[in-house]
Order: C-alpha cells, then structure tokens, then sequence
C-alpha cells in the first residue's frame, strides 16, 4: 500500500494513496487547529468554525447549496474536530473527484460566516453539549480529562461551554481562522481510485489561494502528578460509569508500539483480559474497554466501564489488579500471538475503503510528521516482546500516576481513597 507526498512551495502538504480495488475517492483537508489551541475563553471555537464552514461560501452562500451540491453527487460528507486538528471530507464514486475537491477547497477557504446562521448553529451546539453532557458514557471521556490535566488547553473540552458558545461573535472565527487555517499547517490527502498527478495537479490549483500568514502555536501540556487523584461527578444513574488511567508519555515516544499491544493485552477482542474477567467471570459489566491517547506532548493509558455502584470497590480493585499482574507477570506466548495476530488484523481490516487510508496517512502526517504504511507497522508489532511489556508496566502503573474519574451516584467513594494504591492489591 504505496502513497505519494508533495510539499507545494506554499508549504501546503498534499498526499495521494491510490487504491485499485475500489470505486470511490475521498479528499480530506486537515489543519493543526483544535481545542488546544485555544484560548480558556474562546474554548470551543475550533469545533465551532467547523460548523460554520458549511454555512456558506462566497460561491455557495447558503448550506443548503453546499449540501444540495454534495448529496447530488452522491457523496458522503461531514467533518471532525478534535484535540490537535479539524478535518472536512467528501467521498465520493472517484469519477466526480474533481467536483469534491471543488466543494471541500472552497469550504476551507472561502466560508463567510453568516451572522444569521452563527447565531441559530449557536443553539444546534448548545444542544450538542446537553447531549453529550445527559450520556454519561461520553461524558465521563471530559471528566477524565480535566482530572488528569486540569484547567489548561489540554484538560478541557472540545465542544467547550455553553457560556463560550453563547458569546461568541463573526469577528472571533474570523481572526482564529487567520491564525491557524494557513498552507503550512494544512494537508489534504486524496485517497481511492486516483492518478497520482492528475491528483497533485487538482490539489495545487484548487488550494492556490491558501493564506501564508505564520501559524500560531499551541501552548505545552503541564503533565505532572506526584500522588493518586480521583474526580466524582454525581448524577442519579442507574450505572457508575468510570475511567481509571495512567500517565504515559507523547506520540513520539519509541515505546508507544510496546504500549499499543500491552493494550491489546488488557481489551483486544472478547477475549482479552478485561473482557473475560469483568464481563465474562464477574457478571459486572456490559461493556469494558481500554485505550491509549497519545498526544504530541502528553499520553494516558486509560480503562473505562460502566457498573453497579454497589460494586465500585470490587471492581476498581480488579482493575488495577489487572495492572499490577502485567507489571509482574510475563505475558504468555500464545496470549501474545493471540494479541499481535488481533492488532494486524484489526490494521488491514479498517483500510479497506478511501476514506480510511485517507485519515490513516492524514492523521499520521499531521500529528507525527513522519509516516509508517501498514506494513511498517505490522512489523513494529511483531517485534514487541513479553519483556517490553512487562518493563513497560513497572514504568507506568505507578501511583504517582494514577487517575480515577466517576460519574454515579458513588455511595462508596470515600472508601476508594483508602485502596486507590497498586501497593493495596493483591492478586
């Protein structure tokens, strides 16, 4: 699986991944700009300016011409903020590539921000948070956030709150888009059923405008934590939902693949660790998980569930049991073929569509600059050893890094801080 990388004298980054066994084009534009980059009161205006890119462009004043346009060629379309970058894609049958490409440069860089429509996309975001803020599930992501990092950049979240949303002007998307949305932080990524220089060629004419101010940079992540923290949201469910985590490190660490498969370890299919323990043997959840979030200047290794309040204790002492065993036991060889064979299937499974190549490479070039196919990373896998878990263990479950955020009703929660140490559990 072969891409090709242009670095266009504006700075723009382009990058073109043919895929012969397909139908379908996706054009994905990304820039380095998200909620941390954000000021405490603009908090928010990233995802926000993302909706208002499909309110109008000087060649399509309206939404309803950008998404008439979109829908009638057949395309799927929508777009993405996060942490680090903003995304907006169209896919389409790779005969009206050229057509998407028009659509999505145009969005990026012509939007003119109606007043009419800033003000009512105020009341769909408002919504968007009282959604995320009445699911629990999604919610306890925010929660986690701010106890691990607090009230910087980092430690807040990406739709922002309502009283930010509610104040902001045309003028404010207006000068952040000045200071992030600029060639040198930019890549557009063409993916599917694509000549390579017809691609390039497109790229370059449709972007040619693209503005070559200066990029403002984000602020660096405070990471330090000296002792175990815990953070309760109370709210009357039913479920205690949780995540408990621990420090890691950033993207560009060498031990993020040894990280990666000592996740596929504790939650890689249904029958890994914390699914057969948790669900399958105790009874105690429907759903049980574990990930890796690793940023450019910080990480976390995190485990999240949703059960009983009665069981709180119980089950928080198994979590870290489940660490404590990975700091001190070796995993087994067939455990590890088991893990690997999941990962590099898992891998090649979700690049079969245009769309997903396009955000594989995007999103690679944007947050690491330097780029791995899947086969480079089916290798890093294969080279990880039982020894590199088990080091990786003792080096990361540590009190010092500790995190345990909740939202329930946590009847039990003033026990948690007495077995809130990996020094408590016994396996």
């Amino acid at each position: 699986m072969q891409y090709k990388k242009k670095v266009l004298k504006n700075g723009m980054r382009v990058m073109v991944v043919p895929l012969k066994d397909t139908n379908t084009a996706t054009v994905l534009a990304l820039v380095e700009a998200g909620s941390k980059y954000e000021t405490k009161d603009k908090n928010g205006i990233s995802h926000f300016l993302e909706h208002m890119c499909f309110k109008g462009t000087t060649k399509r004043p309206t939404s309803l011409l950008i998404n008439a346009e979109l829908d009638g060629l057949g395309a799927q379309h929508n777009a993405f903020t996060s942490e680090e970058f903003t995304g907006y894609y169209a896919k389409a049958e790779a005969s009206k590539l050229s057509q998407i490409v028009d659509v999505i440069s145009d969005m990026y860089l012509d939007p003119i921000f109606p007043e009419a429509d800033m003000q009512k996309e105020k009341g769909v975001i408002i919504q968007e948070i009282s959604m995320k803020e009445d699911n629990p599930q999604r919610l306890i992501h925010s929660v986690f956030k701010n106890l691990v990092y607090g009230d910087q950049p980092a430690g807040w979240t990406i739709l922002g709150p309502k009283k930010n949303i509610q104040k902001m002007k045309r003028e404010d998307f207006v000068e952040y888009r000045k200071k992030h949305y600029v060639a040198k932080a930019t890549t557009v990524v063409v993916a599917g059923k694509v000549e390579a220089s017809k691609a390039f060629n497109m790229i370059e004419k449709a972007f040619k405008n693209i503005s070559t101010d200066k990029k403002h940079q984000k602020l660096k992540a405070r990471d330090e934590q000296k002792t175990p923290r815990i953070l309760i949201k109370k709210k009357d469910t039913d479920q205690t939902h949780l995540i408990l985590g621990f420090r890691t490190f950033d993207t560009y660490d060498k031990r993020n693949e040894t990280l990666s498969v000592m996740n596929g370890v504790l939650s890689g299919g249904m029958s890994s660790r914390l699914f057969h323990k948790l669900r399958d043997e105790m009874g105690a959840c429907y759903y049980v998980y574990s990930y890796v979030d690793d940023q450019t200047d910080h990480g976390h290794l995190a485990i999240g569930t949703g059960i009983e309040d009665k069981r709180l204790i119980e089950v928080v002492g198994v979590l870290l049991s489940q660490c404590k065993k990975l700091a001190e036991e070796l995993v087994s060889p067939e455990e590890l073929r088991k893990v690997k064979d999941h990962m590099i299937g898992g891998l090649y499974l979700g690049l079969e569509t245009s769309d997903a190549l396009a955000e594989f490479y995007g999103f690679q070039e944007v947050i690491k600059r330097k780029l791995k196919t899947p086969e480079e990373m089916k290798a890093d896998i294969e080279k990880v050893k039982a020894e590199d878990i088990r080091k990786l263990a003792r080096e990361i479950f540590k009190d010092a890094g500790l995190n345990l955020a909740l939202i329930g009703r946590a009847k039990e929660a003033q026990k948690l801080k007495k077995i809130l140490t990996l020094s408590s559990v016994k396996n």
